[in-house]
């Protein structure tokens, strides 16, 4: 089971950089042209070459049109994609000053409660995600801009929040095992400790 929710939270990862350096092309891309498009408005290209920079500017020289759009749709899909290998790896940021003076046990169980907590909250931001994107879909709101559907963007998120819930899910079960039997199911914890 381990190799599969791995290699189910390794995928999703992928998939979440993937959409990320697509999103960071497109930003570059937009900021670029938001530049040259200034420049090209400007009092010197206007007045030295105004030719040139209405004919730039004719081809569509400027910003990506709805980039604020499509980035807040793509940032959501990377975060719930990033999720569950962050989720199995226990790699969330802590402040361990307080757990780092109890003993093995106590930071055991207080792991597994954190667990129990984080597969609470994930299973209810899936069905949450899931409830908004039916609203949205029933209301039929678009964006301003491209006036794509509004219910895109949490359908996208949706399989990211679904796999993040199951790995929590998992993780927990897993945690209690080995609280139970002593045994070691997952990876020593990668926290980012502050």
């Amino acid at each position: 089971m381990n190799i599969v929710i791995t290699k189910l939270a390794r995928a999703f990862a992928i998939f979440g950089g993937l959409a990320l350096s697509a999103l960071i092309v497109l930003t570059c891309i937009s900021i670029v042209g938001r530049s040259l498009n200034s420049a090209l408005h400007s009092d010197f290209i206007q007045a030295y070459a105004p030719s040139l920079g209405q004919a730039l500017l004719a081809m569509g020289i400027g910003p990506i049109n709805g980039d604020f759009e499509l980035v807040q749709a793509g940032m959501a899909f990377a975060i719930f994609a990033f999720l569950p290998l962050c989720q199995l790896n226990g790699a969330h940021a802590s402040v361990d000053i307080f757990t780092s003076t109890l003993p093995a046990q106590v930071n055991q169980i207080l792991r597994l409660l954190i667990e129990i907590i984080f597969a609470t909250v994930l299973v209810l931001i899936a069905v949450q995600l899931f409830a908004g994107m039916e609203s949205k879909l029933r209301s039929g709101q678009t964006t301003l801009l491209l006036q794509y559907p509004v219910w895109w963007g949490y359908a996208i998120s949706i399989p990211g929040a679904g796999v993040a819930a199951l790995v929590a899910v998992y993780v927990a079960v897993s945690r209690l095992f080995e609280l139970a039997t002593g045994r070691s199911v997952l990876p020593r914890e990668q926290e980012s400790g502050h």
